[in-house]
């Protein structure tokens, strides 16, 4: 027999006394109306607030104006820097989005545009093709495209400490130029056909480069992008001291005149 009940019969507590338990309110019911309160909010409270902001109130439906341009004519007017995620623009303006999109991909910033640093040229000491050279910054110089763009990215770790880029003096050199320089240097000079500047792995550097700290700075951080001194053009080294003469080590392992 439930507790109240049996007090009454003991003549302990009237049946006046006894106060029926509350009711519980259906917290779906509660619930749904928290959700339509704070829709109501949001629409009532955005418009007062954009009053406010200009000095007036205005409580009311918002009319379109036919003069301002549709969402998709002003979304393709931005410029891509602007423009909202992919998911937020409109399928009637997808196409013209994705077209920009794609332009912006194509043309992303690369330490030596236009130039693709997978390509390894073929050919013979001296004798490669124009298609599978690159030019350097300078606008002249020219190397094996994979030796150019790891030279690139070590010229823009060099503007960025230095402000400059790096000083060039002589990269590929045809088998024509090779006995040129040949024949003016003598013994400090490689045998044509045999010098890795034939390769195009191969840089010599101003003299700029070869002193003070920016000499400290290319020894530091040149084998960082696969630039090295050759172990024979190192002081003490098994040929002459040639500072200004680096090399892409990994491009001479594998196709160039390695001489350990």
């Amino acid at each position: 027999m439930p507790v109240a009940h049996t007090r009454v019969a003991r003549g302990l507590v009237t049946p006046d006394a006894v106060e029926p338990a509350p009711r519980r309110r259906s917290t779906t019911v509660l619930g749904r109306a928290g959700v339509l309160a704070a829709l109501v909010s949001v629409t009532v409270v955005v418009p007062v607030s954009q009053g406010v902001a200009d000095g007036e109130i205005h409580v009311g439906p918002v009319t379109a104006d036919p003069n301002l341009p549709s969402t998709v004519a002003a979304l393709t007017q931005l410029p891509l820097s602007d423009l909202p995620p992919t998911p937020l623009v409109p399928a009637d303006g997808t196409s013209r989005v994705r077209a920009l999109a794609d332009v912006s991909r194509d043309a992303e910033r690369s330490a030596l545009p236009g130039c693709d640093g997978s390509v390894r040229a073929a050919g013979e000491n001296g004798l490669l093709a124009t298609k599978d050279l690159c030019t350097l910054w300078d606008g002249r110089t020219q190397m094996r495209a994979d030796a150019a763009v790891a030279l690139a990215e070590l010229n823009e770790a060099h503007v960025a400490r230095f402000g400059t880029d790096l000083c060039l003096s002589s990269g590929y050199r045809t088998l024509a130029q090779q006995k040129a320089v040949k024949a003016q240097k003598g013994g400090l000079a490689a045998t044509p056909g045999k010098s890795n500047h034939g390769w195009g792995l191969a840089m010599d550097f101003c003299s700029i480069q070869t002193s003070g700290a920016r000499w400290t700075w290319l020894n530091d951080n040149g084998p960082t992008f696969g630039w090295e001194q050759p172990n024979w053009a190192v002081r003490g080294g098994s040929g002459p001291y040639e500072p200004w003469h680096w090399e892409y080590t990994k491009g001479v392992k594998a196709d160039g005149e390695y001489y350990g």
